[in-house]
C-alpha cells in the first residue's frame, strides 16, 4: 500500500443526450383490436340466419373465436406501425441534471376540528 493519495476523479458529466418519444400503448390498440373484431362478428353473424340445431349464441362464440383474433391481430401491426411512425419522430435533445435541495418540513397548524360526541337520542337507552 502507498502512502500517496489517490487523485480525485472527475465528477460526471451534468449533461446527457437522450432521445425523447411518445411511443405508443401496444396493449390499447390490442384490446380495441378484439373488441372491434368481436363487433364486427356480432353484426356479420346477426345477418344471417343461425342453424337451429345449433343456435345463435353458440354460432356467435364459435365465429368470435375468428373474428377477435383477427381484430387483435390489425390492432398488433397498427401498433407496430405507430410505434414506427413515433421513432421517425423522435427527438434527441441535451438534458442537464440539477439536484435541488430538500426544503426542511414546517409544522402545519392543526385544522382539524375537535371530535365531538354525537348526542344520544332518547329512545336509545339499553
Amino acid at each position: 500500500m502507498s502512502d500517496q493519495p489517490t487523485p480525485a476523479s472527475e465528477p460526471a458529466s451534468d449533461r446527457d443526450r437522450v432521445t425523447v418519444r411518445r411511443a405508443p400503448r401496444i396493449s390499447a390498440f390490442l384490446v380495441v383490436g378484439g373488441f372491434l373484431g368481436f363487433l364486427a362478428t356480432l353484426i356479420v353473424t346477426s345477418l344471417f340466419e343461425a342453424d337451429p340445431g345449433v343456435g345463435f349464441a353458440a354460432s356467435l362464440a364459435y365465429f368470435s373465436l375468428y373474428g377477435v383474433s383477427a381484430g387483435v391481430l390489425v390492432g398488433a401491426v397498427l401498433a407496430v406501425l405507430a410505434d414506427r411512425r413515433s421513432r421517425r419522430r423522435a427527438r434527441t435533445i441535451e438534458m442537464e441534471r440539477e439536484e435541488v435541495p430538500a426544503e426542511p418540513e414546517t409544522a402545519e397548524p392543526d385544522t382539524a376540528e375537535p371530535e365531538t360526541a354525537e348526542p344520544e337520542s332518547p329512545g336509545d337507552e339499553n
